[in-house]
């Protein structure tokens, strides 16, 4: 595992002093923040907004879990009487790990061009894109909350972010101009807002499967408390995050920024099925383990743990369940004529991924392993990897299957806490109360 050096951690401290100096001390800080999260129905991306800048400007984002920071596109034109661009070499640059510096800016001075600042190279993970950038800081505001209600917003004065461009925002849902980075890095959004309201660097994810009505994302403790007065952090299982030593370039050294739990097996209908299980782990070069992505919309799999999970499937269906041909990207597809139904939505074979013992698993139910591809059929909404390269991980589990499910990152104590689907007890992610309090 990489450990940060002492002057890493030096300028991880000086970052932290940055953005937590200017907090009014004569406001108690909020106890926890929060995001709606909505599902766009065309890309499958799941969408934020925010106000940054002054005067405050709404701009839309596309949640990225294992992103590095949030960066948004300055070339559509971006004003602002309190941006603050990061200087090469003061610590907010180091925090990113960028030694690159902008000495020559042609234009008059803007955020995405400014003398003397640091430069980073903003991706859109959605389509791997990516570009150059300038590191800056501004204005960002976000609702607070007591885990029941929305209450009065509150500022940060300083939010580092990255500037993309026009070419990176190509990809993007209709209306978002960049991404909210929630990754396990010191310049991610869970981690600036821990750092400025000084509360547990700890956020919970819980993505609505509809795409007509919001999830959320908390920012801090819980409770987290849906319409049904059913508090979903109360009864969470709990898993370690597992630190993967490579980033998806291959630097060794330069740990990953996404969130990796320790699968060990994989169950269908309680029996195991039979894979290679050492390509759940992550080995010396970074490669294998199994990530958690709000980017990739349904879980991808190495392609022989996906024949093997397909055909697993296949045979603990039903016998009156009709195979029917597979629509892409999708095998495993079935006419839904003779498939039940439950509140965890289709009756199928359940599949659960094994963690650190056996009796700590993610059981993953119908609702979210099934897809209907088309009027009348069901497919397994899994993906293969599709590639004549080495895939970089085992499985990554996608935004399907973690909706209506409340995901708790545990930075702070390295721990991830699931609660399987909300489904189950009457109540979904759609179900926090977004209705302000004074």
């Amino acid at each position: 595992m990489a450990t940060p050096s002492f002057f890493s951690l030096l300028f991880l401290c000086s970052f932290f002093l940055i953005v937590s100096s200017s907090v009014d001390k004569t406001t108690p800080p909020p106890k926890a923040l929060l995001l709606p999260v909505s599902k766009d129905p065309k890309t499958l991306q799941y969408v934020t907004q925010v106000e940054q800048r002054t005067p405050l400007v709404p701009i839309k984002l596309t949640v990225d879990l294992g992103g590095d920071y949030m960066w948004v596109n300055c070339e559509r034109g971006y004003a602002s009487s309190t941006y603050h661009p990061a200087q090469c070499g003061s610590a907010p640059c180091r925090l990113l790990n960028t030694t690159s510096c902008n000495t020559k800016c042609y234009s008059a001075p803007r955020p995405d061009c400014y003398n003397n600042t640091c430069s980073h190279d903003p991706s859109n993970t959605v389509v791997s894109t990516g570009t150059s950038g300038q590191l800056g800081a501004d204005v960002f505001k976000i609702r607070s909350t007591d885990g029941r209600n929305v209450l009065p917003s509150v500022t940060v004065h300083r939010l580092y972010f990255v500037c993309g461009n026009n070419f990176i925002e190509a990809g993007l849902a209709s209306g978002v101009t960049g991404m909210a980075g929630f990754g396990r890095t010191g310049a991610s959004l869970p981690a600036q807002l821990s750092s400025y309201f000084r509360f547990d660097r700890k956020f919970a994810v819980c993505l609505s499967s509809s795409t007509r009505s919001s999830g959320v994302v908390f920012f801090g403790n819980g409770p987290y408390t849906f319409l049904t007065n059913v508090d979903a952090s109360a009864s969470l299982m709990y898993t370690p995050l597992v630190i993967n030593p490579a980033t998806e370039s291959g630097f060794v050294g330069d740990a990953s920024p996404k969130y990796f739990i320790g699968v060990k097996s994989i169950k269908i209908n309680e029996k195991r099925v039979s894979i290679n299980e050492s390509l759940l782990s992550i080995d010396a070069e970074g490669y294998g383990g199994t990530t958690i992505s709000t980017v990739d919309p349904y879980t991808v799999l190495e392609d022989s743990i996906y024949r093997a999970v397909v055909d697993a499937f296949l045979k603990a269906m039903p016998k009156n369940v009709v195979r029917v041909s597979n629509v892409a990207p999708f095998e495993g597809c079935f006419s839904s004529k003779n498939i039940g139904s439950t509140r965890l939505g289709p009756a199928v074979p359940s599949i659960d991924l094994v963690l650190q013992r056996e009796n700590v698993y993610w059981r993953i139910f119908g609702a979210n392993s099934m897809v209907e591809a088309k009027k009348g059929v069901l497919c397994l909404g899994f993906v293969d990897t599709r590639t004549d390269f080495r895939p970089r991980f085992g499985m990554v589990i996608g935004g399907h299957q973690i909706e209506d499910n409340l995901l708790q990152f545990d930075v702070s104590r390295s721990r991830l806490g699931f609660s399987s689907s909300l489904l189950g007890r009457s109540t979904t992610c759609a179900n926090f109360n977004f209705t302000s309090t004074p």
